[in-house]
């Protein structure tokens, strides 16, 4: 299940600024046509694509956009938040909530969504972009963490789903990059530009995952090991 990009019509979600403005910039440079997706459409910037009004946590939001876009190949599940703090000691569990809100169940909503619509033009691909975090955890992220397990979870749900119409189904993991989120972290961070063409390449080659960098790589290979291992 192999996607050739200058002949895909891809949806990116928050796809106004870092990692998605990324994606919509690589994207539309091979060729394909994209629809950019954000709260704010007025927020997107780059020439070629074409914004679209889209909030991943309102069921109605996704469910028009679906609708209007019948001629999605690719979707990219790209929005996300990260609110911090501890989900333990927080005076309330509504910043979670928000990141369950947008990084779980937005990505499900949309791919829910658009499932039908990928199955009609072919099969085609969904892109869930998780982290490092889905394995690892810190008090200090623990709920982001936590909603990145859960869209860990539900990508390979719908990777076993979605196999049988057709579709690919790609997790990608990646340590900090180099965007406003991490703004405030010290440390090593990957150019979001490095990790898109890794995952366009993988889009092209049919593989269903992206260890983006050493950092994810590292995670994921001491999963086996003991617990203590996965929290910093």
């Amino acid at each position: 299940m192999s996607i050739t990009l200058d002949q895909s019509t891809v949806l990116v979600t928050g796809a106004n600024r870092g990692l998605g403005k990324a994606f919509t910039e690589a994207l539309v440079a091979a060729g394909a046509t994209v629809y950019a997706g954000a709260r704010d459409p007025e927020s997107v910037t780059v020439a070629g694509a074409t914004p679209v009004r889209l909030d991943v946590s309102d069921d109605a939001s996704v469910a028009e956009v679906a609708a209007r876009l019948g001629d999605v190949t690719v979707v990219v599940n790209n929005a996300g938040i990260g609110r911090g703090g501890s989900v333990l000691t927080a005076a309330s569990l509504d910043g979670f909530r928000e990141e369950l809100e947008t990084n779980t169940l937005g990505p499900l909503r949309v791919t829910r969504a658009f499932a039908p619509v990928l199955a009609a033009n072919g099969g085609g691909a969904v892109v869930n972009v998780l982290s490092a975090l889905s394995w690892a955890t810190s008090p200090a992220v623990g709920g982001y963490s936590a909603s990145k397990a859960a869209a860990w979870s539900l990508t390979n749900v719908t990777r076993g789903e979605l196999r049988e119409q057709g579709t690919l189904v790609v997790g990608v993991h990646v340590g900090y990059l180099d965007t406003d989120m991490a703004a405030h972290v010290e440390g090593p961070k990957l150019p979001p530009e490095d990790l898109v063409a890794q995952v366009l390449e993988a889009l092209e080659n049919g593989d269903e995952e992206v260890l983006g960098d050493d950092t994810s790589r590292f995670v994921k290979s001491v999963l086996s090991g003991p617990p203590a291992h996965l929290v910093v």
